[in-house]
C-alpha cells in the first residue's frame, strides 16, 4: 500500500536561557531532522520574541516555523523528539489543509472588481431587460 503525503506545519518556541547560538543550534538541529524524513516546503525563522506568558521563568524565546510534507507517522516521532530535548519549551505540529490553502491563494489572485465596474455592468443589464 501506498504511504498518504500529508502537508504539516509546525511552530517551535527554543529557550534563551543558553544564548541565541545555543538556541540557533537547536533549531538547525530540527530543521535538519526534518529534512531529513520530510521535504521541506519553508522555514520561518522569527527569531527572538516576546512570550504572551513566563514559561519556564522565561519571558523571550527563538521561534520557528517550519512546513514540510511527510507520510503520517513522521509527526508523531517528531513531537516525541520535541518533548525529549529540554532547549524546546513549546512545539505544536498542526496538518495542513492543501485544498483550503490553494483555494485561499487564488481568491487572492482574483482580479479586484472596482464599484464603477459592477456598476456599468448593472446598468447593461438593466437596460438589455
Amino acid at each position: 500500500m501506498e504511504k498518504v503525503i500529508n502537508t504539516y506545519e509546525n511552530l517551535f518556541i527554543v529557550s534563551l536561557a543558553n544564548g541565541e547560538d545555543a538556541a540557533k543550534e537547536t533549531v538547525n538541529k530540527f530543521t535538519t531532522l526534518i529534512a531529513n524524513n520530510a521535504e521541506i516546503v519553508e522555514v520561518a525563522e522569527w527569531g527572538k520574541r516576546r512570550l504572551a506568558y513566563l514559561i519556564n521563568d522565561e519571558s523571550e524565546g527563538y521561534y520557528t516555523v517550519v512546513t514540510f510534507k511527510t507520510a503520517s507517522d513522521f509527526p508523531a516521532e517528531l513531537d516525541r523528539l520535541f518533548n525529549i530535548d529540554e532547549n524546546v519549551m513549546r512545539a505544536m505540529t498542526i496538518k495542513l489543509d492543501v485544498k483550503a490553502i490553494e483555494k485561499n491563494n487564488a481568491a487572492k489572485k482574483a482580479p479586484v472588481v472596482e464599484a464603477a465596474e459592477v456598476a456599468e455592468v448593472a446598468e447593461v443589464v438593466a437596460d438589455a431587460e
